[in-house]
């Protein structure tokens, strides 16, 4: 069945989106789980089974797989739980027709079922021909789940490596596979062959003759480019991608991975461009593989779906996205985190994102993985580890070790953010004698890591009043820059009813279209590549810089292209969007010609 809503809530950290589907499922909204922490999953699925009556028994770390069997458990229950929900809405009653009656109003002004429950509607409530109406017409939200594709750490008994099954992607992934759920699992983060390969040991990810696929699979990728290479790859497997879903390197929340200068109006054009191509070369190298395997060969063609997130905000650039580029779906993430009907985020850090500002967010280094990092000024989490820098206890006890993957110091992997490693690469540090101030700024580098493996799920174990022992009290957030223009904690209806247009909750005036925001943030991050390349420019930095500067530049005359020409869309703010846009391209102009006056030195090879 066709998708009811137009949009979609991603992954939002370990934590946020954990429990969203058993919050939003019911009235037909796709949302997705985070797979990280089989520890935290393991607690949430404890506490649900308390709070339904429903027999638990623990799986500890004594059991063989307990970490795919953790996952699998926790997700069987939510989608009993989530199946339950739904069930309930659909069977309606004098005294329960309420839920019925929200699903709809959150429907699309021209949803067809909006229409059709009206009609039945108009001469008063009777019962049963509803309850047959949606028995036919109504579909729950999809369960998707996340798995970080490069966070796949390395697992042993003792001192004895686990096969490379039982690392933790590759664990998680099995958890899924394993689980009832008939969803689709996001892989983000890259690409990663073994898990990859993998995947093709689990029946539920091939298609049958229908061309029905039980578990479907996901990319979520920030260019044409890696996706045709990544889908390719699969293919040739026998596993199809059902969707490719295109975020802003950028303009997002959590790990940022940025393109080289590649902006995400062009990179969606040119999806829109070669959709017909990517499907049917793909489909080809599929098709090949299934047979070359003796599998069922589906009798139809199976069809992809292009979806797009990072950085929306208001009906107008939704609509604009959908309609323009054609796509299946549009992502909203970062303002549903002030949306306690749909995420998990604790009383604390509800209120700081409602305060946030510009200023407040910002792109971190903070992340153990070495990628660029959403980030809110002040989170408890940050507040934690300064405390400890300043005790001159630097580091984490890393009490859950899922990205311990720096291997510099021990086979078995250290996490950067840990204290172990921070004590070991400071020491080396001091072995150096640099002078104060390169001693502090390398100082800062190392020290600057924080523990988001634990931070970004702690959220949820405060909101429930569950044990924070382990865990401690810190908080990490990572919300995109887009939070700065929302400013007050909603219900799902308020945020429903702002994606399509019925009312607005944004009160600002001065919030930027998306695309103009997300290149005032590439041209930042530009900057400073720029400035780290003064310190000591490489024959690759010069390369890399020119090549972004070139991207932007062709990225600023689409939008120049698109904005001049749109006879749809942005009809109101056209002159403002050009002014914005010769304004940047000033910028760029101005950061090439720093650039190439730096290439102008000679340069190291």
């Amino acid at each position: 069945m066709k998708n009811i809503h137009s949009f979609h809530i991603p992954v939002m950290g370990i934590g946020f989106t954990i429990d969203t589907p058993l919050k939003v499922a019911q009235y037909g909204i796709d949302s997705v789980i985070s797979l990280v922490d089989d520890i935290l999953l393991e607690k949430l699925r404890k506490m649900y089974s308390e709070k339904f009556e429903i027999p638990y028994q623990e799986i500890t770390e004594k059991i063989d797989d307990f970490r795919a069997k953790r996952i699998t458990s926790y997700l069987n229950l939510i989608s009993d739980l989530a199946d339950k929900k739904f069930e309930t809405l659909k069977n309606v009653t004098a005294e329960k027709s309420d839920e019925i009656k929200t699903y709809v109003s959150m429907l699309p002004n021209g949803s067809s079922l909006k229409a059709e429950f009206n009609k039945l509607t108009n001469n008063g409530l009777n019962f049963t021909e509803i309850k047959n109406w949606a028995s036919k017409n109504l579909s729950m939200g999809s369960i998707d789940v996340n798995i970080m594709t490069k966070v796949d750490k390395d697992n042993y008994v003792k001192k004895e490596k686990l096969p490379v099954e039982y690392n933790d992607a590759h664990a998680a992934l099995r958890g899924f596979a394993n689980s009832k759920l008939n969803s689709s699992v996001i892989l983000s983060a890259g690409m990663n062959p073994r898990l990859y390969a993998y995947m093709s040991q689990f029946n539920d990810f091939y298609p049958n003759e229908k061309g029905i696929i039980k578990k479907k699979i996901i990319l979520k990728v920030s260019d044409y480019r890696s996706a045709l290479i990544q889908g390719k790859f699969l293919a040739k497997k026998g596993l199809w991608v059902s969707e490719y879903r295109i975020e802003s390197g950028l303009n997002c929340g959590g790990h940022a991975f940025a393109t080289d200068g590649y902006l995400l109006g062009p990179v969606l054009a040119e999806f829109k461009e070669k959709r017909n191509e990517l499907e049917t070369v793909i489909y080809d190298l599929l098709n090949n593989a299934l047979i070359g395997q003796k599998r069922t060969v589906p009798k139809i063609a199976l069809k992809i779906e292009i979806t797009a997130q990072g950085g929306v905000g208001t009906e107008e650039e939704h609509a604009f996205l959908m309609n323009h580029y054609n796509l299946d779906s549009v992502g909203w993430g970062t303002p549903f985190l002030l949306v306690p009907e749909a995420t998990t985020v604790d009383k604390k850090t509800l209120d700081k994102l409602a305060l946030a500002k510009e200023d407040d967010l910002y792109l971190s280094n903070i992340s153990p993985l070495g990628i660029p990092f959403n980030n809110l000024k002040d989170n408890t989490k940050d507040v934690e580890k300064e405390t400890r820098i300043n005790k001159g206890k630097p580091g984490s006890s890393c009490p859950k070790k899922f990205v311990a993957l720096n291997k510099e110091f021990k086979e078995q992997g250290i996490c950067t953010a840990s204290r172990e490693y921070q004590h070991l690469k400071i020491k080396e540090l001091k072995n150096q004698e640099l002078p104060v101030k390169q001693y502090q700024a390398e100082f800062n580098k190392i020290t600057e890591k924080s523990c988001t493996c634990v931070g970004l799920g702690t959220s949820a174990l405060l909101t429930y009043n569950l044990d924070t022992k382990t865990e401690g009290k810190g908080v990490s957030i990572c919300p995109g820059p887009n939070m700065a223009y929302y400013s007050k904690v909603m219900s799902l209806k308020n945020i429903t009813d702002h994606i399509y247009g019925r009312t607005n909750v944004i009160t600002r005036s001065d919030r930027p279209n998306l695309f103009i925001k997300e290149l005032q943030i590439y041209l930042n991050f530009l900057k400073n590549k720029l400035e780290e390349a003064k310190v000591s420019m490489t024959k690759k930095d010069e390369k890399y810089l020119l090549t972004f500067a070139k991207n932007m530049k062709e990225g600023i005359l689409y939008y120049h292209h698109l904005f001049s020409n749109l006879k749809h869309g942005f009809e109101g703010t056209k002159t403002t969007l050009l002014n914005e846009l010769a304004i940047n391209a000033k910028i760029l102009q101005q950061i090439n010609a720093d650039i190439e006056s730096l290439i102008l030195v000679p340069v190291k090879s």
